[in-house]
């Protein structure tokens, strides 16, 4: 056992688990996040109308993309950082300052230009002030510990973390439900913040546990410097990925109408569970490509085998019960967003090609090219989407759906034949 400024820690290779146990385990664990994520919104909607529910979907994509804005890839630094073989407490306490930091700044960025834009909602009250911030924070914090923990092989622990968290956020939703109609949109946005608050405390124990570490946030630049220069680049890529998503709800909220917002989400949502798979997997492939260059072409391709295989079986699911899972909304939530919903579960399988070739392009530290390709493909995804918003989400899914496709014919010619480099290459 070792120690690096009092924080005690031991050989992550002592407790490393297999590439697919941590990535089976990751999936699992984002798995119950999400189920337990869609039945938050179901109470939700049972206890408020359809215009708070959208207006805290907004919220919710609002804390989203500050978070991935805030992690400035510390998260994919850790994984290089860890795979290289430097200290984990030190970097760990490099990135937990920053990113604390980064999502406070962000947060009350946001929250200013919300109030200054549209001062009727909920960004005016208190309570929402507080719990956005806290989420955004807490929510930044939770990423990073995700990929620390993978990169210490123990992806397979977001189970419990992300199970405690969600099943706080429901019981506080029903409680709420329970005791009145007609929530406002701070007081479910509290509710969804705290999950995010216990998943973030339950991360820091599991550190503990594992590697006897204990935080020490530091700003120091001989810290931070090193670990921005080789994670905004890695960041700037994973926002091209996640950022679609997350910025077509605030445009409907706020451009279209909050009912719309409330229509796309759930369909959008229960998508990402059958798209976390490739999602996820991808981080791993990352970490081990970091770990060992050799293996890169078959972790490469064996990722995509499970993501395909994990992500389909979720997709084929959406695509059945597509109907019958929005009717627990409610009845207009199934007829506007069950053909939203089978055509964006249908995208699995480029989104599963879009992930393997960023994932590779990440391990080979290879990233304007991706990120010129991602911002394009977001562009059109949410451009498309947005041209067709009235009428209806299944015209928008259709848009997305195609756009995605076409965007991945292109990246998988292009996986090819970077793959094949790296074979000559590794010869």
């Amino acid at each position: 056992m070792t120690a690096e400024l009092g924080t005690a820690v031991t050989d992550p290779s002592t407790v490393r688990h297999s590439a697919l146990r941590s990535s089976l385990g990751l999936i699992v664990g984002k798995a119950a996040q999400i189920g337990w994520g869609f039945a938050f919104w179901v109470v939700a909607a049972r206890a408020t109308s359809d215009r708070e529910v959208g207006l805290t979907m907004a919220a919710v994509a609002a804390v989203m993309i500050c978070t991935q804005l805030a992690v400035l890839g510390a998260g994919s630094a850790v994984i290089v950082a860890v795979g290289r073989g430097e200290p984990p407490a030190r970097v760990l306490d490099a990135a937990f300052a920053i990113v604390g930091v980064a999502g406070t700044v962000l947060a009350l960025g946001y929250l200013v230009l919300q109030s200054a834009v549209a001062p009727d909602t909920a960004s005016a009250s208190v309570l929402f002030w507080l719990t956005f911030l806290a989420a955004a924070v807490t929510g930044t914090l939770v990423i990073v510990l995700d990929q620390a923990l993978v990169a210490l092989g123990r992806g397979a622990s977001a189970t419990l973390r992300y199970a405690l968290g969600g099943g706080v956020s429901l019981a506080a939703a029903a409680l709420v439900a329970w005791q009145a109609h007609g929530a406002s949109a701070d007081v479910v946005m509290a509710c969804w913040t705290l999950g995010n608050a216990v998943a973030c405390v339950v991360g820091v124990v599991q550190l503990r546990k594992l590697i006897g570490y204990r935080p020490r946030p530091s700003l120091r630049s001989t810290r931070g410097r090193p670990l921005l220069a080789v994670g905004i680049p890695y960041q700037l890529l994973t926002l091209t990925e996640r950022a679609p998503g997350l910025v077509l709800p605030l445009l409907l909220a706020h451009t279209v109408a909050p009912e719309i917002a409330a229509y796309w989400y759930p369909a959008w949502m229960m998508a990402w569970a059958a798209y976390s798979a490739p999602m996820l997997m991808g981080i791993v492939q990352f970490s081990e490509g970091v770990r060992d260059p050799h293996r890169l072409v078959s972790t490469t391709w064996a990722s995509l085998r499970w993501s395909l295989a994990v992500g389909g079986l979720a997709a084929v699911v959406l695509v059945l019960l597509a109907h019958p899972l929005l009717s627990l909304l409610g009845e207009r939530y199934a007829d506007a967003s069950a053909d939203a919903l089978r055509w964006l579960a249908a995208g699995l399988v480029p989104y599963a090609v879009l992930q393997a070739y960023n994932a590779v392009c990440r391990a080979l530290g290879r990233y304007t090219e991706p990120i010129v390709v991602g911002v394009t493909i977001g562009v059109a995804l949410c451009t498309s989407a947005l041209l067709v918003a009235g009428t209806g989400p299944g015209a928008m899914a259709l848009a997305w759906l195609v756009v995605l496709s076409i965007g991945a014919v292109a990246v998988g010619l292009r996986l090819i034949a970077v793959l094949r480099r790296v074979t000559k290459e590794s010869r």
